[in-house]
């Protein structure tokens, strides 16, 4: 643990207490015993991983992690991930043994409908959970983002206000993933030195042995990443070892920390040990009582000794100390770090920050991807939490800021995040980022390369972390480089993520007014923003519009007093389009109303007497230069695209596949 008065020194409290080791053995099999019984009573679960993890999972909470478990959301505490979120119910054995407040109850509750114990980890969901572990890798990756911006806080705070680690678990499914790969490349470049994950080694898959599969060597590909690796082989029982290894991982500051442990899944079942069987649900009655048998406790389901539980209470109890240390550290601390501290974990910028957003003049022509970037080049000074990425295309998505300083081994407290060719891990990483807290992360792609993100925005969903997804060049009208650059069915397809807003703004000042809402807001958003320059419109600036923009959706234009004979509903580049085919269908008599619809999400919080008052009672034409997918709810046609772009100049993709104001004019008188 980290002493106050001495920070550069590291002391172990919890060795400072004498454990009987026959205690420690018999709580290790308590929780290998509920690693069998909340599965069993589900009738669903994965037992035998967190049976072969029990005793590392020990050591870490008892004997090396600061957490206060009275307080699990104290902002020094160290955070614990389970990548193999599968083997959920070893986390919560563990945070009902050391008093994080889950019930026998609940790990009798485990998988039932609306419990606090689901199959996998959900944060917010579960005091002590940290993050929401489903896909093999995510965790892992976001771990990384936390790693990121435990760094960053204690640069810009001191080790005083921040200075703590990162510890985990992966399995041989989360090393396979690709994101791993990527995640586990960047953190070794950046020398994340406090973030030590243990591998559990167990060789065995669903399928069977992991040879059937795999034959990398983790040690040496760790290595090559620049990981500090210590390969512990036959001690996973071992818990003197597995506590030096955790302790020379945590204390090697340069870089992060690999240990592999060679583990056998199911231990100790007389039967099931090292059975592909025992990654699933394979211990029934008779397999239950063998094991306890063998690790000399009771037949009895979710028993838990007295004296087990009173030793993992006063484990879960011993950060308070500490926890009281850093609030008189943080007391004492100068008003100006207390208060940027603060700021940083509320991911906001500070009180009038929003005012320096800035205001585009009418008539110029601009790509909404320069936008984005002097938006957030006028937030960066009064939002310290910010971080702004991008996956090798800073300049091309506006997220290359001017005179930021990049994070990096030597800049701790940079802005700038180069992700390198690697958007499976910065989709991850950005989520553990904002997770951890203290972070508003930002980064931006092509929106064609959504695709490689979609675990990780799935999940930034679920979560609700707070990153900022800009994917910009978002449609056909990205031109020369073709259709595997030009995407078509993504807008529509992120849409349908639920709790997953999605703004594809008409102009600059659409860009600005949906800034302001997303550092208002506690949600992930994605930003879709084009490559070509579109014109400002007038009807844009100003707080009326910026209040419209944060509805999702507004009437853009409508002439007074004449009832209009058709609704023109767009988004992004296309709203532009509509105001041009609207004054071609006045020239032809037709009066025309123009709806822009950034975000079909906030526009669908929205009262449903605003949502008709919007639409309108006339036929409605919504017009989107992507497939027509999810339109027909609010239109009676829809001018979209269904197959694939071209290579060409962009203005004569676009035309060309009937992107036109006489292509929407068109379209509207035959609707009328």
């Amino acid at each position: 643990m980290r002493a106050g008065a001495n920070l550069g020194e590291v002391t172990d409290t919890f060795d400072a207490v004498a454990v009987d080791a026959a205690l420690e053995a018999k709580s290790i099999n308590v929780i290998r015993a509920l690693g069998m019984d909340g599965p069993h009573a589900a009738r669903s679960g994965h037992q035998g991983t967190a049976m072969a993890l029990a005793p590392a999972a020990h050591v870490l909470w008892s004997r090396v992690m600061r957490y206060d478990a009275g307080d699990p959301n104290w902002p020094d505490r160290d955070r614990f991930i389970l990548s193999p979120g599968h083997a959920s119910i070893l986390l919560y054995a563990g945070l009902h043994l050391t008093g994080h407040g889950l019930t026998l109850d609940d790990l009798k509750n485990f998988r039932q409908w609306d419990s606090a114990t689901p199959g996998h980890p959900e944060v917010g969901h579960t005091a002590g959970v940290e993050i929401t572990t489903g896909p093999l890798g995510q965790g892992f990756a976001s771990a990384v983002g936390m790693a990121i911006a435990e760094e960053r806080l204690r640069a810009l705070y001191g080790p005083e206000i921040c200075d703590h680690h990162i510890y985990g678990f992966c399995s041989d499914g989360d090393l396979a993933e690709g994101v791993s790969h990527e995640a586990a490349s960047l953190a070794g470049h950046l020398k994340l030195g406090r973030l030590v994950f243990i591998y559990d080694d167990n060789h065995v898959s669903i399928d069977g042995p992991t040879e059937l599969a795999l034959s990398d060597d983790a040690a040496k590909r760790f290595e090559a990443y620049g990981w500090h690796v210590q390969d512990l082989g036959e001690a996973g029982e071992d818990l003197d070892a597995i506590e030096a290894a955790v302790k020379a991982g945590r204390d090697h500051t340069d870089a992060p920390s690999l240990i592999i442990l060679r583990t056998h899944i199911g231990y100790p079942s007389p039967s099931l040990t090292d059975s592909p069987s025992a990654h699933g649900l394979a211990f029934g009655d008779e397999e239950i009582t063998e094991a306890k048998a063998a690790m000399d406790l009771p037949d009895e389901p979710f028993h838990i000794p007295d004296e087990v539980l009173s030793y993992y209470r006063e484990v879960g109890a011993r950060g308070a100390a500490d926890r009281q240390a850093w609030q008189a550290r943080y007391d004492s601390a100068t008003a100006e770090t207390r208060d940027g501290f603060d700021l940083s974990l509320t991911a906001r910028p500070a009180a009038g920050g929003v005012d320096a957003l800035p205001t585009f003049d009418a008539g110029e022509k601009l790509a909404t991807r320069k936008a984005i970037q002097a938006c957030l080049e006028a937030l960066v000074p009064s939002t310290p939490s910010m971080m702004v990425g991008s996956a090798d295309l800073g300049g091309s998505t506006g997220t290359k800021l001017a005179g930021a300083v990049a994070f990096d081994a030597d800049h701790r407290d940079g802005t700038r995040l180069y992700f390198g060719i690697r958007e499976h891990a910065m989709g991850a990483i950005l989520n553990g980022a904002a997770l951890h807290g203290g972070v508003l992360p930002v980064a931006g792609t092509f929106l064609v390369f959504s695709d490689y993100m979609r675990g990780a925005v799935r999940l930034a969903a679920i979560t609700q972390a707070k990153s900022l997804f800009i994917w910009t060049h978002d449609s056909i009208g990205v031109g020369e480089d073709g259709p595997t650059h030009q995407p078509v069915e993504h807008v529509s397809a992120l849409r349908a993520i639920p709790d997953f807003p999605v703004a594809r703004p008409a102009d600059a000042n659409e860009v600005a007014h949906v800034m302001r809402r997303f550092v208002d807001d506690d949600a992930p958003l994605g930003l879709i923003l084009t490559r070509q320059g579109v014109p400002v419109l007038e009807e844009t600036a100003g707080a009326a519009a910026a209040a419209n923009v944060a509805r999702g959706g507004y009437v853009l234009f409508e002439p007074e007093d004449i009832e209009a004979d058709i609704t023109l509903l767009a988004t992004g580049s296309e709203v532009s389009l509509c105001m041009a085919g609207a004054e071609l269908l006045a020239a032809d008599g037709v009066v025309a109303r123009v709806v822009s619809m950034p975000c079909v999400e906030w526009f669908e919080d929205q009262p449903v007497d605003y949502q008709r008052q919007v639409l309108g009672d006339s036929p409605i034409l919504a017009v989107e230069a992507g497939v027509p997918f999810g339109w027909h709810r609010y239109a009676d046609d829809v001018l979209g695209l269904d197959r694939f772009g071209a290579s060409a100049p962009g203005s004569e993709v676009m035309t060309k596949l009937g992107f036109t104001p006489e292509a929407v004019r068109d379209r509207a008188k035959a609707l009328i």
